[in-house]
Formats: C-alpha cells, sequence, structure tokens
C-alpha cells in the first residue's frame, strides 16, 4: 500500500486536428507544440514530485510504445510501467486494466490520477490545491472528475453541472452535458455552476474496480483477463490481445461517471487546455504586439491575431488576420482560427483520395527507438535519407530483396557491418551495402550519428526489411 498518488497516464490517441503537424503515426502528444518539450514529456514533468506520486504507469498502443519509452528517458524519468493496448477500446478499458495493475502493484486503496497526455496545464498553487482536494475526496470513496471555469462558450468541451458541496473543495457531480452548440454554451456560462469536462480523474484503485463491476461488467471482465494474460517484453507489458478486443469501446464517463452515485467534482480555475485545435494552441501561445504566435522559420508583416509555425522551409504571411497557417515538411495548412474545429473534416477529405492519403498517416520524418530518419528526397527507383542514429544505439541486423543503399556518414562515428565484415566509417567517409546483403548500421560514439541514405533499386518500400537480430524485440 502507498500513500502516494499513482499517475496514469493515457498515451494511445492517435488524434489529426492538430494537422499537418500532428498525424496517425505522430500523434499531437509526442509533439514540441508549446515550449522545448513534447506535451507527453510536460506530463511527465508534472508529476515528477516523488514526494506526492509514485513512478507513472502509461497505457498506450504497440506503435507508440518507443516513443514513450524514449521520450521519457530524455527527460529522465522512470516508468513503472508501459500498458500496451493491441487495439483501441476508448477510456473504460484503458482505466480498468490501469486500475487492475495499480491494485496488484501499489494495494486496492491505491489513488490513481488519470492524465491525458496531450493537454497542456500550468502547475501552481491552483492546481496543486486541487489535486489534494480531489485526493481528500476519492479516498472517502469518491470517483472524482475535475472541472476548469469556463473563459468562453467553448463548444469543443462537454460540461459538468456542479451539486451538493461536500466540502473539502469537492461538489456532487449533478450532470453531464454534451459538447452543446453555441448558443447552448452561452446559456451554460451564463448559469455559472457548470464547468469544462477535463477528462482527468482521481479515484483509489478498488472504487474504480466496484464501480466498473457494478456498471460495465463487460469491460472490467475483459480487462482482468487481459492483465491476467500479459506478457513482458523488454520494458513493456503486452495485454492479452483476445481478452482485450472483448472490452466494448465505451469513455468512462459513459460507462460510469454517469451512473454512479459516487461521481464528484473538483472545480478548478487552473490553466488548462486541451489543445484539441490550432485556435487552442494560439490562445495559450505567447503573442507579440499585434496578438501573433510565431513559431519556427517564419516572418510576417501587417498580419494580426495570427498563429504562423513553420517547420522547415521559411514561411512568409503578409496581409492576414485571424489565421493558422501551419507548414509541416511536405504540407501547409492554412484557415480561420475561429473555424479551427473543422480540420478534422478536412482531414477526413485528404484521407479519402489516395494522392494524399499518406499525408494524413505519416511524416517525412519517422521516430524509431534508435533514432528515426527523413526522407529528403524521393524519384524513379531512387530514394534519399537522412538517417540519425542515438548514441550506442544500433539499427536491426538486416537485409533487402529489392534494393542496394551508400551511406554517408555527416557526423559522429559509424560501426557498419556488412555480411561479415565490421568497418568503421568516420565523417565524410562512405560505403555500399549491396542488394541481400546481411548488414547492420551503429552508432559507438558519445554523440548523435547523422548519415545520408541514398538507396536505388525497383521496389524502396520500408516493408523490404528482412530483421534476424533486433536489440528493441522487432524480429
Amino acid at each position: 500500500m502507498t500513500d502516494k498518488i499513482v499517475p496514469v497516464i493515457m498515451a494511445g490517441g492517435k488524434g489529426t486536428r492538430l494537422w499537418p503537424l500532428s498525424r496517425a503515426t505522430a500523434a499531437k502528444q509526442f509533439l514540441k507544440v508549446v515550449g522545448e518539450e513534447t506535451l507527453f514529456q510536460s506530463t511527465l514533468q508534472r508529476v515528477s514530485d516523488t514526494s506526492l506520486y509514485e513512478t507513472p504507469l502509461v497505457v498506450t498502443n504497440e506503435e507508440f510504445r518507443f516513443l514513450v519509452a524514449e521520450q521519457a528517458r530524455e527527460q529522465g524519468v522512470a516508468l513503472s510501467g508501459i500498458l500496451l493496448e493491441p487495439v483501441a477500446r476508448n477510456t473504460a478499458a484503458a482505466i480498468a486494466v490501469a486500475a487492475r495493475v495499480v491494485a496488484e502493484r501499489f494495494g486496492p486503496d491505491a489513488a490513481l490520477l488519470v492524465l491525458a497526455s496531450d493537454h497542456a496545464i500550468t502547475v501552481d498553487a491552483v492546481y496543486l490545491a486541487s489535486i489534494t482536494a480531489a485526493a481528500t475526496a476519492a479516498r472517502s470513496g469518491k470517483l472524482v472528475t475535475f472541472g476548469i471555469t469556463p473563459t468562453e462558450p467553448a463548444t469543443g468541451y462537454g460540461y459538468i453541472e456542479l451539486g451538493a458541496d461536500l466540502g473539502n473543495g469537492a461538489h456532487a457531480v449533478s450532470r453531464f452535458v454534451e459538447k452543446p452548440d453555441a448558443q447552448k454554451a452561452q446559456a451554460l456560462i451564463d448559469a455559472g455552476n457548470y464547468y469544462w469536462n477535463s477528462g482527468m480523474f482521481l479515484f483509489c484503485a478498488t472504487n474504480i474496480i466496484d464501480e466498473l463491476e457494478r456498471y460495465a461488467p463487460e469491460v472490467m471482465a475483459a480487462a482482468t483477463e487481459a492483465v491476467a494474460k500479459a506478457t513482458k517484453d523488454i520494458d513493456f507489458i503486452r495485454l492479452n490481445t483476445e481478452a482485450f478486443t472483448a472490452a466494448p469501446s465505451i469513455s468512462l464517463d459513459y460507462a460510469v461517471m454517469e451512473k454512479t452515485a459516487n461521481a464528484a467534482v473538483v472545480p478548478s480555475a487552473i490553466q488548462w487546455s486541451d489543445l484539441g485545435s490550432w485556435d487552442a494552441v494560439w490562445k495559450i501561445g505567447e503573442a507579440d504586439a499585434d496578438g501573433n504566435v510565431v513559431k519556427g522559420n517564419a516572418t510576417v508583416h501587417n498580419t494580426r491575431n495570427s498563429l504562423v509555425i513553420s517547420r522547415n522551409s521559411h514561411l512568409a504571411v503578409q496581409g492576414m488576420d485571424g489565421v493558422a497557417v501551419i507548414a509541416s515538411e511536405d504540407a501547409v495548412f492554412v484557415g480561420r482560427l475561429d473555424e479551427a474545429q473543422e480540420v478534422g473534416n478536412l482531414v477526413k477529405l485528404l484521407a479519402s483520395d489516395k494522392k494524399t492519403a499518406n499525408l494524413t498517416e505519416t511524416h517525412p520524418t519517422s521516430l524509431r527507438p534508435w533514432g528515426g530518419y527523413t526522407s529528403i528526397l524521393n524519384g524513379d527507383r531512387f530514394q534519399v535519407k537522412r538517417l540519425f542514429v542515438h548514441p550506442e544505439k544500433k539499427l536491426s541486423l538486416q537485409k533487402h530483396f529489392h534494393r542496394s543503399e551508400h551511406w554517408i556518414c555527416v557526423r559522429g562515428t559509424a560501426e557498419v557491418t556488412i555480411n561479415d565484415k565490421v568497418t568503421m566509417l568516420y565523417e565524410n567517409q562512405s560505403i555500399y551495402i549491396p542488394q541481400g546483403a546481411v548488414h547492420r548500421l551503429g552508432n559507438p560514439g558519445k554523440i548523435m550519428l547523422e548519415m545520408i541514405e541514398i538507396q536505388t533499386g525497383s521496389y524502396l518500400g520500408e516493408d523490404d526489411i528482412v530483421r534476424l537480430v533486433d536489440e528493441f524485440g522487432r524480429t
């Protein structure tokens, strides 16, 4: 049993509302949207006080597992576990498996703080007071959610109506309100006792398990079996696929919070945003005298109240007002900030056309457990990539059936294996890997290794890889 709070971080979402920066394989929680840390890393920092919190438990999916591990390592944060969902089953199932694991590791009365990994929150006295109030209510048997003081009649959030005062900063939940239209949102604001539903929770493991068994027994049964039959893989806990897949896909609000008699809410004026749109990013950004938030390689002139971000090419914006102009390596979005909630519909349109579908799925830069690569140039039978390999990391021992490769060392020192021969490659040196050769690239040094890779052949897809040995368990 622990007296500390156990953070449970939900990091499996694949939203594309911040397109073109966020995509299916590059979710916003792993992007540096605000500041020099990713949103996931900021969430880890928020629960880094070891006098208050146990080490965090992260729930994510197979695709994001190495991103979670690597970004935690960069922050110097130890994790108590990384639970891998084999399929997406919404928040009820994710929280159910986390509660079961927490109960086993920390005791049934341990308090869980469930956090989204992609929210922006300021940690100050108001925030800490809210956590304390929620923990007190949770330890008295309540299932606590956090209500955020609304600053505008937002239509992108659900609302919570306050009920009876329970003391110590907590209230009973009178009712949950679905995302309203503009007119209804204004009416809720005018009423004065409605708060934004933050999607954060705090409750004791035994209490949420009991209520899930009462109101969502299929979810809890599937979660229990998935944990019981889970397997360990390096630092990851793989939930049993068959068992977890049997769980109904339902949110915790629908499954439990709207039904239980033990729901409570801590209303709070914390600085919070779910960063669900470019408008939300603009609102919390550091604006200049004209109301512009500018990040990256960009210049603005005669422009007001706008968000301008460029990750690569220099972006010049003139004569605009109230717009978002967002440039990634391979796509540019231009739209009005007051229509930012419509980005999802634009992404669906792009996804429906095979010519543009890939723009919603992947970035030119792809991260891997050993580092990553950026696709620089593609042509008929050739492709150029920039590889970056973390110190003391190796790619898998592999071969390709349809392509050969030329490697040029730009920075650092490379250890190159081709068949049975090992060669050290230094800056400005190059080497050729024939088609079909068993090969491997490693970084034995203490600084990042940067390479230029030129691929040539009849097929250059990422699936033309036969892994023979891999330190990340991908064979």
